[in-house]
């Protein structure tokens, strides 16, 4: 069976098809990692997203439950060079097209991914339709111009109840906003105990949760679209400590009150140089956003910049200047992607204990007393 890529200007991309049948409208974008497809292809922020691979062989290693960073894959659609159908290693479970089967997403191999790759790099993202079936180029670009972007991506991978990852230490809220499961995972090896709150959790409700410190997750799409997560973020700011992660970076500065636009192309893959200003260290980053904090709104705010992106100098790092929270525009929890930056949750376990040995809570019982007097 054959499959077309139609993108928004006109260009039309055939190849055999893997996974589902059917048609699906998303932006399509690149990501430039050698492995960590099935990490990719599970990572909440490329809901809404056609992923094209640059690396040229997908599928060799197959699919294992251990390596997935959520419940189910969200991206929209696929695009190989080739697609490996019989996966060569001991770890492989089943296969990419098994995967995209099961969940209803459509692939597309035998594509000039580098002349893609290239144009999306010179013009930028493009909205784009994949289809396997017998529609014609016409009807294709019919649906695509008739189909909106999403907008509500974060609704979408969000958690819808609360939960908990019992442990020992620090409490700590972490509120997904399609969070990977990674961030979590370095969470609970640190002995945290952490509960996993839902994307519209107001700040009243955190309050209760009686949390020593607040992790903002990552997630897809336009942090504009969360506004009730700023204000969240606004209200809670300087009471409990907070550490953003990739979106959770841009809603804190959107918080702080600096502003955020969309990049040409993002920064998808697991190879982006990132150096902190303090020490000029570079770090070697995993990365996946199309949106960056624009770099002129920082001068009237609170906000100080931490750490830049070395090939194009935007923001990758922010912390406040009177309260305790920091964040970062990269994954430090990887999965894929090296470890470098592995080091920043231990910073944020220490900026929390620093805040509680700085302003120790009210014991339960004298808060209790004094409701019970307010009452009588």
């Amino acid at each position: 069976m054959q499959a077309k890529l139609l993108l928004e200007d006109g260009t039309l991309f055939t190849g055999p098809a893997f996974g589902a049948e059917g048609e699906s409208v998303g932006e399509v974008v690149f990501n430039t990692g050698m492995t960590g497809y099935q990490e990719l292809l599970s990572d909440p922020s490329y809901c809404g997203q056609i992923v094209t691979m640059t690396y040229p062989l997908i599928g060799n290693y197959g699919i294992t439950r251990d390596d997935f960073e959520s419940i189910r894959p969200y991206v929209h659609g696929f695009v190989v060079r080739r697609h490996e159908s019989i996966p060569s290693n001991w770890r492989a479970e089943y296969t990419v097209d098994r995967l995209l089967k099961e969940y209803g997403i459509v692939g597309i191999s035998g594509v000039d991914t580098r002349m893609l790759t290239r144009k999306l790099r010179h013009y930028g993202t493009m909205k784009g339709i994949l289809a396997t079936g017998s529609k014609s180029v016409e009807e294709l670009q019919e649906m695509l111009g008739v189909t909106p972007l999403l907008r509500n991506q974060v609704a979408r991978t969000s958690t819808k109840n609360q939960f908990t990852s019992p442990g020992l230490g620090e409490r700590i809220v972490l509120v997904d906003f399609g969070a990977k499961s990674g961030i979590l995972r370095e969470l609970t090896q640190r002995g945290c105990d952490v509960i996993v709150v839902p994307h519209d959790t107001t700040a009243d409700e955190i309050r209760r949760l009686r949390p020593d410190g607040i992790q903002l997750s990552n997630g897809p799409g336009d942090p504009k679209d969360v506004p009730h997560a700023v204000k969240m973020i606004q209200d809670l700011l300087g009471e409990i400590p907070i550490f953003g992660i990739c979106l959770g970076h841009q809603l804190l500065a959107l918080a702080g009150g600096a502003d955020t636009g969309r990049l040409k192309f993002g920064h998808r893959g697991g190879n982006h140089p990132v150096k902190e200003l303090a020490t000029n260290r570079c770090f070697i980053t995993s990365q996946n956003h199309g949106y960056t904090v624009v770099d002129e709104t920082i001068a009237n705010t609170e906000l100080e910049v931490t750490h830049i992106n070395n090939n194009d100098k935007t923001i990758e790092g922010l912390k406040h200047k009177r309260f305790p929270a920091f964040s970062v525009q990269y994954h430090p929890e990887a999965a894929p992607g090296p470890h470098d930056s592995s080091y920043l949750f231990d910073e944020f376990l220490e900026m929390v204990r620093e805040h509680k040995r700085n302003l120790p809570a009210v014991p339960r019982q004298a808060e209790l007393v004094a409701q019970l007097k307010g009452e009588l």
